[in-house]
């Protein structure tokens, strides 16, 4: 804003003052962001700081409506969420019990074994629980978020079992509130410090949602999965939102190059005629009684042949270029789908002619530190579910622990970890080589080894150690990890009569 002097000088002489204001915005646009320039470039590019729930709630049904439908008709978004499904949950994990009692553990391990079935774990009972993280992942990728209710019901192995929900049974209209000071927003309620203290549910068939007042499930009961990227959202957006208008193109793109191409294929043949034939006497028999086809809604069939009206003639217009181009293109926005979702091309398009070993294992390395967000996330989720369990088993009498109820053994009860299943190797020789040189120097453990290759490494020490005394009982040489066992000692360090 000009000061006194600034509007003295332009009163007395307007083209200094003019001058003035020129060399001031001059100077701090150099001091400025091009970024934040409003100049010719930047003319049309309009953006506004707001909360993330003010940004994202006018958007959020629609983006996630949109992502819905390119997931039931689209090949590429269906790409992202494969990958994800492969490789968060993949073939599930397993449970490893570590509480201070061994047999504890595996009575723990075994019942976990048996909720995780269908008709234990699902209040629909169509479901396991390894089927319900995938679609967790799924959903989670296309919807933004999802929501499991925790009931606790008769029956079964406990009398706990989860209850899927989509973001879509959020209440919006909700307005009762169960303490003061607390608010409502978009379903979910909170306190003053943003923290979620209940969620309302709407209550609908599955013909659509009917009147029924909505219910209230207190957080504590309720497990909602999405990710928090700032500080002021409170609900979820669909992680698709970056790539679909991207997606959305590509497939537009090859619709057309498809049509073209079909059209392409198509042979026809058809007959124009210079002068109409008359149908009447004489002169009396004009053009006009002649039939005339009308072309609206007419459509290149194989083998189709068409008689043209007098005159007409036929103008096509050919586009050169949407055929040859096609791959390099869709190539391309591949590669910034894949990107646009922390993703490499190979991942998204199962495409490895252009890749090597090296390559490869590189690409892989950067998707798993992409999907680590993601696997954290669920490793919770699995283990608030996993502790609810343990309590509802304590509490149904299925695990007998008299001393569970004290604070510092309890942490200890519910002591776990989870082990991935393995993966396949791109190149079998040289993981192997890699994980023994990794042993050998102390860079790993036998059991991060065994972890990785999802076992657990007291199991696999007790398989290897079998497998060795039987091989021995039978007079099978087997060979094995001996780690100085003198009593299954190579022939060399023995004499004939089997002693050292």
């Amino acid at each position: 804003m000009a000061n006194w002097i600034d509007n003295l000088i332009s009163f007395i002489s307007p083209k200094r003052g003019a001058e003035r204001e020129a060399w001031r915005q001059e100077l701090e646009s150099m001091r400025n962001y091009d970024a934040g320039a409003y100049d010719r470039l930047n003319a049309g590019w309009m953006a506004y700081n707001e909360s993330a729930e003010q940004t994202d709630r006018y958007s959020r049904d629609t983006v996630r409506a949109r992502a819905r439908d390119l997931e039931r008709n689209s090949d590429m978004a269906n790409s992202v969420v494969g990958a994800y499904k492969r490789n968060v949950v993949g073939m599930g994990w397993t449970l490893q019990a570590r509480t201070p009692d061994e047999e504890l553990n595996k009575r723990i391990e075994s019942a976990w074994k048996d909720w995780c079935k269908k008709q234990n774990c699902d209040v629909s009972e169509t479901q396991s629980f390894s089927q319900m993280l995938r679609m967790a992942v799924e959903r989670k990728k296309v919807d933004g978020g999802i929501l499991f209710h925790k009931c606790y019901m008769k029956g079964g192995i406990v009398p706990f079992r989860l209850q899927a929900l989509e973001v879509d049974e959020l209440d919006q209209c909700a307005m009762k509130t169960h303490a003061e000071g607390d608010r409502i927003i978009d379903g979910i309620e909170y306190n003053a410090y943003n923290k979620p203290v209940g969620y309302w549910i709407k209550q609908y068939s599955y013909d659509g949602f009917s009147n029924v007042e909505p219910f209230y499930v207190p957080a504590k009961n309720m497990i909602y999965i999405y990710s928090k990227r700032r500080p002021s959202q409170v609900r979820e957006m669909s992680d698709l939102s970056p790539t679909i208008t991207r997606i959305r193109d590509a497939n537009e793109f090859m619709t057309a190059v498809s049509v073209k191409e079909r059209i392409a294929a198509c042979l026809s043949v058809f007959i124009k005629k210079e002068i109409p034939s008359t149908t009447g006497i004489g002169r009396t028999g004009t053009a006009s009684q002649v039939k005339q086809y009308d072309y609206q809604n007419k459509m290149l069939t194989p083998g189709m042949i068409k008689e043209l009206n007098a005159g007409d003639e036929i103008q096509v217009v050919n586009p050169t270029g949407q055929a040859t181009d096609a791959a390099s293109y869709i190539k391309l926005q591949q590669r910034l789908i894949g990107a646009g979702q922390g993703l490499s091309y190979e991942a998204t398009s199962r495409d490895m002619s252009q890749s090597n070993y090296s390559s490869a294992r590189q690409g892989i390395i950067e998707d798993e530190q992409t999907y680590i967000e993601d696997k954290e996330l669920f490793e919770e989720f699995e283990d608030e579910v996993y502790e609810t369990f343990v309590i509802s088993g304590v509490l149904s009498g299925l695990f007998d622990i008299p001393d569970f109820w004290n604070p510092e053994m309890k942490k200890k009860y519910l002591n776990h970890e989870w082990v991935a299943a393995s993966k396949g190797w791109i190149d079998p020789l040289k993981e192997v080589e890699a994980m023994e040189t990794a042993v050998k120097t102390g860079q790993k453990t036998y059991k991060e080894a065994a972890a990785e290759n999802g076992r657990d490494w007291k199991e696999q020490i007790d398989d290897i150690a079998e497998v060795l005394a039987y091989g021995k009982e039978k007079g099978v040489d087997i060979g094995g990890i001996l780690y100085g066992n003198t009593e299954t000692a190579s022939p060399e360090t023995q004499d004939d009569t089997g002693e050292e």
